[in-house]
């Protein structure tokens, strides 16, 4: 049997929901507790049957009602009172509609104490998980919770395995996360990436007597964690143990409810950034898809407080994609590796100097990245935008270390019909093989390549420029040494519709003028914005002294001094003028003062470098670009180093263009076509 064949049945539940006005947004809230209720159900019913044929059906009639509960108990997968005491499933409470009411809440209280909670039997306030009680006294609101009910009892799931049951969720989820509007790439991640993943981790281990530990940070309902897991148990005899932590309540209860039915499993319920459950532990295996841009503000205090050195560096507090990778590479152990699902931002967020730049550079620099390979578009269900996975690996091949190989894996899909929401293309098990099998190589290929990884470093080298008129002169020439400006003493300042002539102003100023405001009043809504207005560039600002008028030549891109009809070129530079409100001092009343002085046109700026690991030649070729591309003066501010790796840089194909003879012989060929027509217009 094909468990996939309850697909359409499972989903087939939703019409009685449709039908009694339950909105589509909504649906999910209503199927996950009973998904989770005839999940439980057949794998109890499973573990049970499995325990008589362990013990004989003879010897196992005879067990007492206390050691058949301890014995049942021992396996760690829960108890229901019906199921083993009662010999009754949800399909026999289902049969007797006048006693369906009592019978289903004496049912779903005769589970353990834990399933209680997952499920939310008891729910009142706080976390309610699957909150069961609430969708409960909805049906019954709207009068279906019997047949709604009947419909779940009759998907039977107890032939399969866990592999299988979780194949189905990952399918069910899916359609779950469709409908739910959830946050691009957040929680389901399609079956063929999972495959990837496990593809990509398999080519890393070997066989060993080692227990294997695999961790998931954002595990969600567990389908990546759980199908990594079962791909791995496919190809190895070695043993697993899986490790996963989720704040979506729902989510970790269905991850929770799984994990009971795995041989050794710990799924954790909380927030991994500010409560990491497994805080004492290193893993052998990480994989995760954090959620993509979304906002940490809420736990801001917690992050930046955070004492347990996951943190490097702080990202924006848009995106905490960065956090979640801080925090996995943290849980490596020693030889551990791991791979990660992100979006593009992770590659080349952020400035050099940033947060988002250092934290790329640290991970560069502790030589913990191997690969990043990008994926096709359209391949996830909630988003068509390309996705990337970062191949983390704390044991590098000798050939490996201090490299990074880039896969563009953009074209190793094939299509699907129908899609599957945004999911148009996957990954096929062909192009997984081609993949797995260029990584393993680590050498170039037509689709990928391997850099040291200093290539995806720069430098962002600051420099103060000092601009100069069309004869190459600053008025920094004009200054004495050790001075940076020089104070004119104005008797005039014009910018051709306003002339001040009076630079220090107090009270006083406005004792005749009938309405004028205060002092503060003038300055704060008058002077301040014209002064701050004043551009002497784009006006004809004039600036009279005793000794002379200043102003500013655009032509000649200088400062002029006119003396007695005689002009002075003083070099490229500027008329600085500012005002302040100056408060009344023992010997001086309150006052407005206007300062106005000349200094030279200096301009920060930037340029962005390739870096070179040697720091001898890094200085030398930052010297050459400089030679080669600066013309002004300059002096040398800081140099940062930033990170970034743009794969449209590195596998960037320009359209081939056509042939100059086909395009003319197209043109021709349409002028023919015209004439006819035109032609047939004047018969």
């Amino acid at each position: 049997m094909n468990i996939l064949q309850y697909e359409s049945k499972i989903w087939a539940t939703a019409d009685l929901l449709r039908g009694c006005g339950i909105k589509e947004s909504e649906w999910p809230s209503f199927m996950m507790p009973f998904f989770a209720l005839v999940m439980i159900e057949s794998r109890l019913m499973r573990m049970f049957d499995n325990l008589k044929a362990d013990i004989g059906e003879k010897k196992f009639a005879g067990i007492k009602k206390d050691d058949l509960y301890d014995l049942i108990k021992d396996e760690g997968q829960g108890y229901n009172i019906f199921i083993f005491e009662k010999s009754q499933s949800l399909t026999d409470i289902c049969k007797n509609d006048k006693s369906f009411d009592i019978d289903f809440e004496a049912y779903l209280k005769g589970f353990d104490g834990e399933t209680k909670d997952l499920l939310g039997v008891d729910a009142t306030e706080g976390e309610k998980f699957l909150d069961i009680k609430g969708v409960v006294t909805k049906l019954k609101a709207k009068k279906i919770l019997l047949g709604y009910t009947k419909l779940w009892a009759e998907i039977d799931l107890k032939p399969f395995n866990n592999s299988e049951i979780t194949t189905l969720e990952e399918h069910i989820k899916r359609k779950w996360a469709d409908i739910s509007a959830e946050t691009a790439g957040e929680q389901y991640t399609p079956d063929d990436v999972i495959a990837l993943i496990a593809e990509i981790i398999a080519s890393k281990i070997e066989e060993s007597d080692t227990l294997l530990k695999i961790y998931d940070c954002t595990c969600g309902g567990g389908n990546m964690l759980f199908g990594v897991e079962d791909r791995i148990n496919q190809k190895f005899k070695r043993l697993t143990q899986t490790f996963g932590q989720d704040w979506n309540d729902a989510l970790y209860a269905l991850a929770k409810i799984e994990s009971r039915f795995r041989p050794d499993s710990k799924i954790e319920h909380g927030n991994t950034l500010v409560d990491d459950k497994f805080y004492n532990e290193e893993f052998d295996v990480v994989v995760a898809n954090p959620p993509y841009g979304v906002s940490w503000k809420g736990y801001e205090k917690d992050i930046t407080h955070d004492k347990t050195g996951r943190f490097k560096f702080v990202p924006s507090i848009s995106d905490g994609q960065l956090l979640f990778m801080q925090h996995l590479i943290s849980k490596l152990d020693s030889v551990g590796m791991g791979v990660v699902v992100h979006n593009g931002s992770t590659l080349f967020s952020g400035d050099a100097g940033s947060a988002e730049s250092n934290i790329r550079k640290w991970m560069l620099d502790s030589d913990v990245v191997e690969a990043v390979i990008q994926l096709p578009t359209d391949e996830f269900f909630n988003t068509g935008i390309y996705t990337y996975l970062w191949v983390l690996n704390k044991n590098k091949q000798p050939h490996h270390k201090d490299k990074v190989m880039l896969i563009n894996a953009r074209e190793k899909s094939k299509p699907i019909k129908p899609s599957k929401g945004s999911k148009r293309k996957e990954v096929d098990e062909a192009s997984r093989l081609d993949i797995v099998a260029t990584l393993t190589a680590y050498k170039d290929n037509d689709y990928a390549r391997v850099f040291d990884k200093e290539f995806f470093y720069f430098n962002k080298q600051a420099i103060m420029l000092t601009n100069v008129d069309e004869q190459g002169n600053s008025f920094a020439v004009k200054l004495k040494e050790g001075k940076c400006s020089e104070k004119l003493t104005p008797i005039s300042l014009s910018n051709g519709e306003r002339e001040i002539t009076k630079f220090v102003i107090t009270s006083s100023d406005f004792e005749n003028s009938g309405g004028q405001p205060t002092l503060q009043e003038y300055f704060e809504q008058y002077l301040k914005p014209f002064i701050a207005s004043l551009d002497y560039k784009e006006q004809p600002l004039v600036v009279v002294t005793s000794q002379g008028k200043y102003f500013f030549d655009n032509e000649r891109e200088t400062l002029i001094k006119e003396t007695v009809g005689k002009n002075e070129a003083l070099g490229c530079g500027k008329i600085v003028v500012k005002s302040a409100l100056k408060k009344a001092s023992k010997t001086q009343p309150e006052r407005i003062e206007i300062s106005v002085e000349l200094t030279p046109d200096y301009q920060k700026d930037y340029e962005i470098i390739p870096f070179h690991k040697d720091t001898a030649a890094n200085q030398t070729a930052i010297a050459a670009f400089m030679a080669k591309y600066i013309s002004k003066p300059f002096q040398f501010l800081e140099n940062v180093v930033g990170v970034e790796i743009n794969f449209n840089k590195i596998f960037y194909q320009p359209e081939k263009l056509r042939e100059v003879g086909a395009i003319l012989g197209e043109i021709a060929a349409l002028d023919k076509e015209l004439q006819a027509l035109e032609a047939g217009m004047t018969l």
